[in-house]
């Protein structure tokens, strides 16, 4: 019965016809990891060929002062913590100049919802590098952040949305989805925006011509039937936007949470996590691998489980390292691509939006202590 099953859902994937629930659950209960990775290759590789994508980015995280205490954060900071901090409009322009510097497309603007600072601060955030960087991609402010401003200010998010674009945002983050499910929500972020507040906001974003990523944390508390009413919700909301491009799994990380006593996800759950989403999400163009949370070589090896980019460059990443991620800190082009390569598949550089960026050949820049060559 079993392996008819499979061999059921097997024919499916191959004719590009949708998954549904139960057959996502009996993926994720009774299908081995390489069956998995088969299956799932086969759709990355029908919508994406050999390419990973990879992009050239900076992490800016304003503050970490945050009104809510998660119990899987490590980077929030109270108000009075010596940990705490808030960045100056001078910081923020030099995080802004440095990223133009190394020759960013994207910088991924995300923080701490700080109660004694107005929602007029983050939008100068957005004004001030958009008019400073023109041609710098702002990804900025997941919809947890977005309901703060709302709550903040009483005006619907709609409009904060349309008011930050005409600032200069370019998309949103996928951040802040964490698991949508309320019965796992109420217990790890029970006081911040719910599950149907975050896709009511990025569709929202997508009505306005935003585009989005979207994220979901595993690992921690949560069961199968949690992690697949996740995808389908997402799934479903694709459907009527077709705004997401691209889903990325990230694995929790227990260190310094008030989850610690939780071992950290294998990389074998990273793959099957991988690996189902892909199959799951059939209306998702694209899967990220996130090497800062899922390590190297597992992000290497999940090119062939589903993923089809390895983000990119990242610097100043501060959210995931909090929690005990012990990936470097940033990579060079060079390192990306050869990494890559190594996973047998061929590099290609992408701005936020997935659109190919052809560098002029020969095209140098001071990245960090090295200069980096695009030959």
């Amino acid at each position: 019965m079993s392996v008819n099953r499979l061999g059921i859902i097997r024919e499916k994937v191959l004719a590009g016809a949708r998954l549904s629930f139960d057959e996502g659950m009996y993926l994720e209960t009774s299908v081995d990891l390489h069956t998995l990775g088969e299956l799932a290759n086969i759709v990355r590789e029908r919508k994406n060929g050999n390419k990973t994508y990879y992009n050239v980015n900076e992490h800016l995280n304003p503050t970490n002062v945050c009104v809510y205490r998660c119990t899987f954060c490590a980077f929030r900071a109270d108000l009075k913590s010596e940990k705490g901090y808030v960045m100056s409009d001078e910081q923020i322009l030099h995080r802004g100049q440095e990223a133009v510097d190394r020759g960013c497309t994207e910088l991924h603007i995300v923080g701490g919802l700080h109660h004694q600072l107005p929602y007029e601060w983050y939008l100068n955030i957005i004004r001030i590098l958009h008019e400073k960087f023109p041609d710098l991609h702002l990804k900025a402010w997941t919809a947890v952040e977005w309901d703060w401003f709302a709550r903040m200010t009483g005006r619907p998010t709609k409009e904060l949305l349309a008011e930050m674009k005409e600032a200069g945002l370019g998309s949103l983050p996928g951040g802040g989805a964490e698991i949508f499910h309320p019965e796992i929500r109420s217990k790890i972020c029970e006081h911040k925006a719910d599950g149907t507040e975050w896709l009511r906001i990025h569709e929202e974003a997508h009505q306005l011509g935003l585009r989005s990523n979207a994220t979901m944390l595993y690992g921690h508390i949560e069961k199968p039937e949690h992690r697949l009413d996740h995808l389908i919700r997402l799934r479903e909301l694709q459907d009527r936007t077709g705004g997401f491009q691209t889903f990325i799994p990230l694995a929790f990380h227990p260190e310094n949470t008030r989850l610690s006593h939780i071992p950290k996800p294998s990389g074998l759950m990273d793959l099957k996590m991988m690996a189902i989403s892909r199959l799951m999400l059939d209306n998702f163009p694209h899967l990220k691998a996130y090497w800062v949370m899922l390590g190297v070589p597992i992000a290497q090896i999940a090119q062939s489980y589903g993923a089809d980019d390895i983000d990119g460059t990242v610097v100043h990443e501060k959210i995931y390292h909090e929690a005990g991620s012990d990936s470097p800190q940033e990579m060079t082009i060079e390192e990306l691509r050869r990494l890559i390569v190594e996973a047998g598949r061929e590099p290609v550089e992408r701005d936020t939006l997935y659109h190919e960026v052809i560098r002029p050949q020969g095209t140098q820049w001071t990245k960090g202590r090295k200069i980096v060559s695009l030959l």
